[in-house]
């Protein structure tokens, strides 16, 4: 309900929106067996917030009939699923399921300019990552890095907006992704990364050129 009066209150001040982002997300951390509580609320804000934003804003985007954009913030984590937190992996992998979705539906649907992207963002500063640091790891990127960004890629017209940082180059993201895909390809045990028995195996598949 509250996003259906905030549509209304911008279509009313503004004339409708022109680019919906779907990046509102919290990481209480969660476990296989821990508290449902923290399960429920990564659901509710990082996945049912990405589906109510959109169905509160593209249907009057759509009938507009003006070009628009969605973007839903996405994760690595929704597509290697590390071990470790397993709820917002979860949540991160279907909103990028629902993304895919979206995008298949917006450009199946006649007279549509909308077009649906997937930002998948790297180790950036945020109120998210901050935990008890004061200042930014090198590692990471700001913010306003990887807006840049997004931007540069949404002008090329990319679906997936796979962010570097400053520790991981794309490259290095492509094989962890080629990797976890080939677990299932090639019947590995689940989450073969982290499994001692694979570690030789992939360490050798990310020393190939």
């Amino acid at each position: 309900e509250d996003l259906d009066r905030l549509e209304t209150a911008v279509a009313d001040r503004f004339g409708g929106t022109d680019v919906l982002m779907n990046n509102a997300g919290i990481q209480p951390g969660s476990a296989i067996f821990g508290p449902v509580e923290n399960w429920e609320r990564v659901f509710a804000v990082n996945l049912w917030g990405v589906i109510h934003g959109s169905r509160a804003f593209l249907p009057g985007m759509i009938a507009r009939g003006r070009p628009g954009l969605v973007i839903n913030t996405g994760s690595k984590q929704g597509i290697t699923t590390p071990p470790g937190d397993p709820a917002y992996n979860v949540a991160k992998a279907a909103v990028k399921a629902y993304t895919e979705a979206l995008a298949h539906e917006l450009r199946n649907m006649p007279g549509c300019a909308v077009t649906a992207h997937l930002l998948i963002p790297g180790f950036v500063f945020t109120e998210l990552t901050r935990g008890d640091r004061d200042e930014k790891p090198a590692g990471a990127w700001t913010p306003e890095e990887t807006v840049d960004f997004m931007l540069a890629r949404l002008d090329a017209g990319d679906f997936y907006i796979l962010c570097p940082d400053n520790d991981v180059p794309r490259s290095l993201d492509e094989k962890r992704i080629a990797w976890a895909a080939g677990d299932i390809i090639e019947n590995r045990p689940a989450l073969s990364r982290w499994h001692p028995d694979w570690a030789e195996a992939f360490a050798a598949f990310l020393a190939k050129p």
